[in-house]
């Protein structure tokens, strides 16, 4: 039985703004970060051996912050950021060195865990937003799950992007009994969440996930979740 811990990032300095971030590369507050140290203490008593973030420093800085505040939860691993994407990896020369499992643990980044994109919202103030285009037009592109922002991307979208990298890529890894740390956004945790719970498009658009608030799943040897625990 292998565990899967998501955990949307804690909050960013747009977050603390109220502004639409999508894929802008926003750093956490003092506050998310304080949110991901508070997370890390609460799995005290798990233990990870691989981890998936998105590209963006607010996942990444979340996770890193997860996996080093409590020492534990990497099991005595050093924490190695890789990148999934080959070109990437060998332009950086990363794919040069293969990695030590027993002493280190890896931390994979990848652009298929990225925030929903919200083309022509991004940057904007979200109360103005609703100011200038209307609160239903503007919960519409919220919180809809296939109405896209201007130049953007739905949770439809998204569920297309992240869920099939989810089956392929990190299933793997429970179905040979590790346990799995993501650290993504809301919208591309809503999507896997989604697949997971086999919840309908109305029942996902009314998920709300908490700044660094970790969801543990129990996942058996068919993929098949067993249990859920949320660490408020």
């Amino acid at each position: 039985m292998a565990k899967l811990i998501l955990t949307r990032h804690g909050q960013s300095l747009w977050n603390a703004e109220n502004r639409f971030t999508g894929w802008v590369n926003v750093p956490l507050s003092e506050m998310g970060r304080a949110e991901a140290t508070i997370a890390s203490c609460k799995l005290k008593d798990y233990r990870v051996r691989v981890c998936y973030t998105s590209m963006l420093f607010r996942a990444i800085e979340t996770a890193v912050i997860i996996l080093t505040e409590v020492d534990d939860i990497c099991d005595g691993r050093i924490p190695i950021l890789r990148d999934v994407d080959e070109a990437t990896a060998v332009w950086h020369g990363w794919n040069q060195y293969k990695g030590d499992p027993e002493q280190e643990l890896p931390v994979y980044t990848t652009s298929f865990l990225d925030e929903r994109f919200y083309g022509d919202l991004q940057g904007l103030d979200k109360a103005e937003t609703a100011e200038r285009y209307g609160k239903e037009q503007v919960q519409q592109w919220r919180r809809s799950y296939d109405v896209a922002p201007p130049g953007g991307e739905s949770l439809a979208d998204t569920v297309k992007r992240t869920v099939p990298f989810f089956r392929d890529r990190i299933m793997k890894h429970l179905l040979e009994g590790d346990n799995v740390l993501i650290a993504a956004h809301g919208n591309s945790l809503r999507s896997i969440i989604k697949d997971l719970e086999d919840l309908s498009p109305d029942e996902i658009v009314k998920v709300e996930l908490g700044t660094a608030v970790p969801i543990i799943y129990d996942i058996d040897t068919n993929g098949k979740v067993t249990d859920k625990v949320i660490l408020n």
